[in-house]
């Protein structure tokens, strides 16, 4: 996510802008990256519980799914539940609850999560980051776009053994997240970022305690059956590694302004020239 999809942590730090070579206020970038950090924060402990559960990170949402019992959560007072430590099953429970209307709250999208007031700083600072930085931001979410066209159904389901015939699910294209960074302020990340519509949360996972390689794995079995090709895009060494061993290609994403492989710049149709290196690209073969 972060130096791919969006840029944070190098508008913050100022390496972005200072690839410019003095073309680019240094200073903008720096306010506009702590704008964001103060928004990403904001959704967090307003809407998505982390001060509750800053310290219980997870990989994906659905992994507590099994202790879930289905409670109506309309009148769940999640303040005075007794959520902590131990993480015993009963405490898992509670997690389960708190990710479940995570998720309900990220599928009815930010505009109706947050007042009026907050909505109007949003588009504008995600305007002005998007001219900043030349349409990286519009640009990586048209590239998603691309990706997911024709789509009717993005989201195998996740069970206990994170196994799924997606053949049922008649998808075509599904774009899954792989960030480094914890669960639940990469998903406050992709509302704000404009791409929760194109990243459903089930498909968001964070490889904070377990390593883009074990997420990879889970991806793999997960959308298991015959002619599912991957396409690994990304700017760090992990993934390039995990990627290696997974055999899958991979694309590495740079921000320098001399870059080819950076938004806006990178195509579906790059994509597919990485795509069909592993895998080849046959007259006629049907593809996912």
């Amino acid at each position: 996510m972060d130096e791919t999809l969006i840029l944070l942590k190098s508008l913050i730090n100022g390496t972005y802008a200072e690839a410019f070579n003095g073309v680019k206020n240094v200073q903008n970038g720096v306010e506009m990256g702590k704008m964001w950090e103060n928004h990403i924060l904001q959704i967090c402990d307003d809407y998505f519980f982390y001060e509750q559960i800053e310290n219980c990170n997870q990989p994906y949402l659905d992994v507590m799914r099994e202790y879930d019992d289905g409670l109506n959560l309309s009148g769940y007072d999640f303040h005075h539940d007794g959520f902590g430590p131990p993480f015993d099953d009963v405490n898992k429970r509670k997690l389960a609850y708190r990710h479940r209307v995570i998720a309900q709250k990220y599928k009815k999208g930010l505009h109706n999560i947050i007042d009026q007031d907050m909505v109007k700083s949003w588009e504008i600072l995600y305007d002005s980051t998007d001219r900043y930085t030349d349409r990286w931001l519009s640009s990586a979410r048209g590239c998603l776009e691309h990706c997911a066209a024709g789509n009717t159904d993005l989201i195998p389901p996740i069970d206990s053994t994170h196994r799924s015939n997606c053949a049922r699910t008649g998808c075509d294209h599904v774009n899954v997240l792989v960030t480094s960074g914890s669960l639940i302020p990469s998903l406050a990340k992709c509302l704000l970022f404009r791409l929760d519509d194109l990243i459903a949360c089930e498909n968001v996972y964070s490889s904070w305690e377990v390593g883009k390689l074990q997420c990879f794995s889970w991806i793999r079995d997960r959308f298991s059956r015959p002619n599912v090709q991957f396409c690994v895009v990304g700017d760090g060494w992990e993934e390039c590694e995990a990627a290696e061993a997974m055999r899958w290609p991979f694309v590495k994403v740079d921000p320098w302004s001399t870059s080819y492989h950076r938004f806006p710049g990178l195509t579906l149709k790059d994509l597919d020239l990485y795509r069909s290196v592993v895998y080849g690209n046959p007259e006629g073969e049907n593809e996912e």
